[in-house]
């Protein structure tokens, strides 16, 4: 039976609320490496409730801090309007300041694994989370147009780097086949403690919608399908309702029967929890965002000669070898391209533009 920690808190006390968390799951940290990874969904106000805010993170690197591991990183691959902007998704937010020093743009250095070869044979994903002896994921209480809600699991999908998420949204082509694919990205690295920010939360047409809610509580578990369980109690959902946990209770990631979860606080459903369509067409059917997938997927580095200096480094780091020198310039293959931007994220002369 999977534990979930509903403890109460506010931004302007968090650090209680985290010191229980680790109380409750507690982690052999010292002397390791540790990754913490919030939800940047992409460059915005902390005020807005788009991504984890800053107090929470800042509690949490203070919290490990503590424990003495011998690494601490803190990073994220933010989503569809900041693919490639990672350090200013991190700056706007207040989340640079928050990892205390800790901050890594873990979008320029990934390795390839395999993959599901329905969407692709192979993916790219940030090394420092693969690398990582101890991975602490910290999502957002939020309402999502394609999977209903965004969590735990979901918080995963930014392990890869680049417009390469885009691409296997497109790939997806339906929400059902989408759920099944945000499962596969959780199974690459399964993190090893969830700490959800449900301080305020996100009802509505999420991940980035208008309509916030003060709800006034951390979330916490070490299974990703008890916790996202417990959200969708909380927003008035059957568990059951939702693909992506049958998908993963099916592939022995977790139970989301509230049933067979311990509850450490009071689970209790939000009344008149506003909810997107629970088939997913809130953003398989919306024009614009479709659009801008596709157009993201299109895209394919493209060097300034005015500004490269043939240092080699984009194509040393690309992931599936898809950058040659031409000519003094690096030149991209379009058909083995994966579009992760890591060459945009390490080029030290930020030669490299997308076009």
């Amino acid at each position: 039976m999977n534990r979930v920690l509903i403890e109460p808190a506010g931004y302007d006390r968090v650090q209680p609320a985290v010191d229980r968390v680790f109380e409750c799951f507690p982690l052999p940290l010292e002397g390791r490496k540790v990754v913490i990874k919030p939800n940047v969904l992409r460059a915005s106000e902390a005020g807005e409730g788009i991504v984890t805010h800053p107090s929470v993170l800042q509690a949490v690197v203070a919290k490990v801090k503590s424990l003495n591991p011998s690494q601490i990183v803190v990073g994220d691959n933010p989503g569809l309007f900041n693919y490639g902007a990672n350090e200013e998704s991190f700056w706007k937010t207040g989340l640079m300041e928050a990892a205390q020093g800790c901050y890594r743009n873990i979008g320029n250095d990934a390795v390839r694994v395999d993959f599901l070869a329905e969407f692709m044979p192979s993916v790219s994903v940030s090394r420092a989370i693969l690398e990582a002896d101890v991975v602490i994921s910290l999502p957002k209480f939020k309402t999502h147009g394609l999977t209903v809600m965004t969590g735990a699991i979901k918080n995963s999908y930014g392990c890869l780097p680049g417009a390469q998420k885009a691409l296997l949204h497109r790939m997806a082509g339906s929400p059902e086949r989408f759920h099944d694919l945000v499962v596969a990205v959780f199974k690459l690295r399964v993190p090893d403690l969830f700490i959800m920010d449900a301080i305020v939360g996100m009802e509505g047409n999420g991940p980035a919608s208008p309509d916030l809610r003060d709800i006034g509580l951390l979330m916490a578990a070490d299974n990703a399908v008890a916790l996202d369980a417990a959200v969708a109690v909380m927003m008035g959902v059957d568990p059951g309702q939702l693909r992506f946990l049958r998908q993963a209770k099916a592939e022995g990631l977790g139970d989301y029967d509230p049933r067979h979860l311990k509850i450490l606080g009071a689970l209790n459903p939000l009344p008149d929890f506003k909810l997107p369509p629970l088939g997913g067409s809130a953003l398989q059917e919306n024009r614009a965002v479709q659009e801008i997938i596709a157009e993201r997927t299109d895209l394919r580095p493209k060097a300034d000669p005015g500004l490269c200096s043939a240092c080699g480094t984009c194509i040393d780091q690309c992931p599936v070898n898809a950058l040659v020198m031409d000519e003094e310039l690096p030149a991209v293959d379009a058909g083995t391209c994966i579009t992760c931007f890591c060459c945009q994220e390490i080029c030290p002369e930020k030669a490299i533009a997308l076009a």
